[in-house]
């Protein structure tokens, strides 16, 4: 049993260099003094003041720390105060703008033109003043300005002195400032390649040009043999070092080895493995984010890192045909606790796949900090070929197949699905994560001896099974020639299948891997019209997995950065883009979104 009597909860805490965004609140008036906006200005300030509030109470960073929210010194009746208002959000490090209305006020003279802070307009649904007017001039002002902004309305009239927020309202406002808050969060970070190239993976040809046009991010990049070095050198915390050996020693059970008897590593080389793969995580995190303690021991230009919100380790094969494979560096970072305690997941990538890493980091920040999962979507299992091979009749969810999640990178020990909520398999954020269910997590997993044909240095892979009945969105960025970015989404649930059923298919990949079961929804439309049209369609070997059905937030997301969606089965209710993808074609939305995000470009270009 997993020893974390003494598990620390740790602070939330922004551990790279820069302020996190704040969300700015715009209350627009109408400027006719002489009674007009005189009767409007407790109005208009109460709605910024109860919007602030909602989105405080509901919002978190991926860090855990609170969302601050800053609403305009005064009302905004015109330019004057327009541009007063950006001086403030500047100055105050605003990177989502949320303009609110009851009322009509001046189009074009109180927007915000900001060109790349995402941007979004409450018009209040009321009869006594059309805020909705309001709404749709200024939505119309952005689209002929180019200057994409979100319009929400409320579905039912409200009176004039009702001062709730509809349900309807709070939906789309959470949506918007989940995606907003993500782009925020992501501009003047990096991404660090630890590596290059893995086996000719496409994902790991690291595109800068990406990043930076679209995600607002930099590519740092660092060669393999700074492990060596600083593994030579001692360029790590050498305390920390021991206390987490020891802690790996006693909370991380071996598993099987498959290896043929005569090509097994010796007890002394295994153990010097996990000396070097835990030497190996600790580097990789303070090549990411910086280490202070390095600069006591005389490493200071090392101990500053990388800024890097998410990274990647190439591995294969220059790496692990000769050191320790990084699946334990890749599998403990992206877990929401280690050694040191329940902490927020570090997004790291196997083969230094930054395409799947740039999407584990998107799913991060939209759930507010929980841990991804990095898998190949490695095979479509039909109905008839389980039953050959097992004997067993798929029922249920299951009834048109599934599909087998497996990588023996970073998969989070999260993903096992030992925390729950109201008796039900969830993951949570970090945040809300308690020792018992980080130490059921680590009661889940095996630690096996890596299959040397695979990785001839030797090293650790996690084995565990995930909990079914679980909701989770399946996702991927991928870059095509001639249109840049494009994603697709598949929201589904893990499934579970009998021990047996399961033993025999895992036998006959990789059975010292971690397995998802997954089932795609399927909508009888496009790709999924099957679970096997969906696996056929899928863009690459890999995908990122996040708990719950966020494929709305994915898409508001996307819009915002201006990548296309080229395949999702989100209903339409939870479809949420700026108000001028309308203007692209209403009759066929995903053809208008690609001439929308074409028309508009990346966001930072």
């Amino acid at each position: 049993m997993a020893n974390v009597q003494d598990m620390t909860i740790n602070p939330p805490a922004n551990r790279l260099r820069g302020a996190l965004p704040k969300i700015g609140i715009r209350p627009t008036i109408d400027g006719r003094y002489g009674g007009v906006r005189e009767s409007l200005e407790d109005q208009t300030m109460t709605m910024a003041r109860n919007t602030a509030a909602f989105l405080t109470e509901n919002l978190r960073h991926a860090s855990g720390l609170p969302v601050e929210v800053v609403i305009a010194d005064t009302c905004i009746g015109g330019f004057a105060e327009a541009a007063q208002c950006g001086e403030k959000f500047a100055r105050e490090g605003v990177g989502v703008s949320l303009t609110v209305t009851p009322c009509w006020c001046y189009g074009s003279e109180t927007i915000d033109m900001t060109p790349a802070i995402p941007k979004a307009i409450w018009g209040f649904n009321g009869t006594e003043r059309p805020g909705a007017v309001y709404l749709a001039a200024a939505l119309a002002g952005h689209s002929q300005f180019g200057l994409p902004a979100f319009g929400i309305y409320g579905q039912d009239v409200q009176d004039s002195d009702d001062t709730s927020i509809p349900p309807d309202v709070q939906a789309k406002l959470l949506q918007f400032a989940r995606a907003g808050l993500a782009v925020a969060s992501m501009k003047g970070t990096a991404y660090l390649a630890m590596g290059g190239v893995s086996m000719g993976i496409a994902g790991s040809i690291v595109n800068h040009d990406f990043f930076q046009d679209y995600l607002g991010m930099r590519v740092e990049q660092v060669d393999m043999t700074e492990f060596v070095r600083r593994i030579d050198r001692e360029i790590y915390d050498r305390d920390e070092y021991t206390r987490a050996l020891a802690w790996v020693r006693e909370n991380c059970p071996e598993g099987q080895d498959v290896n043929p008897p005569e090509k097994q590593r010796t007890r002394e080389q295994k153990d010097r493995d996990w000396e070097t793969s835990v030497k190996m995580a600790l580097i990789a995190r303070d090549l990411m984010v910086g280490n202070p303690k390095l600069a006591e021991i005389g490493f200071m230009e090392e101990s500053g890192g990388h800024n890097a919100l998410a990274g990647g380790f190439q591995g294969q094969r220059q790496w692990t045909d000769h050191f320790p494979n990084g699946d334990f560096l890749e599998a403990i970072l992206t877990t929401s606790f280690d050694w040191n305690g329940i902490r927020q997941p570090y997004m790291v990538a196997t083969e230094n796949d930054a395409l799947n890493g740039a999407s584990m980091l998107f799913g991060h920040l939209l759930t507010g900090g929980t841990a991804q999962l990095f898998a190949d979507v490695r095979t479509y299992w039909s109905p008839d070929a389980v039953r050959r091979v097992t004997g067993h009749r798929l029922s249920g969810i299951a009834d048109d197949g599934i599909l087998h999640l497996i990588n023996s990178g970073p998969a989070a020990l999260d993903w096992t699905g030992q925390q729950s909520r109201d008796g039900q398999p969830v993951l949570k954020p970090w945040t809300e994560i308690t020792p018992e269910e980080a130490g059921k997590c680590l009661d889940a997993t095996r630690w096996c001896a890596s299959d040397l044909g695979y990785f001839p240095g030797g090293g650790w892979s996690t084995d565990f099974l995930t909990r079914g009945s679980m909701p989770c969105t399946m996702f991927r960025v991928n870059l095509v020639k001639g249109i840049g970015p494009v994603l697709q989404i598949a929201e589904g649930m893990t499934v579970d299948l009998p021990e047996n059923v399961h033993n025999t298919l895992d036998a006959r990949t990789s059975p010292t891997w971690p397995t998802t079961w997954f089932v795609p929804t399927l909508t009888n439309t496009g790709p999924f019209t099957s679970v096997y049209s969906v696996m056929n369609a899928w863009g690459a070997n890999h995908g990122a997995i996040s708990y719950g059905h966020i494929g709305g937030d994915l898409i508001t997301l996307a819009s915002l950065l201006r990548i296309p969606v080229d395949m999702h089965n989100v209903p339409a209710d939870r479809v949420f883009r700026p108000s001028s993808w309308a203007r692209f074609g209403t009759l066929e939305p995903q053809s208008a979104d690609y001439r929308a995000c074409a028309t508009y470009g990346p966001l930072y270009r």
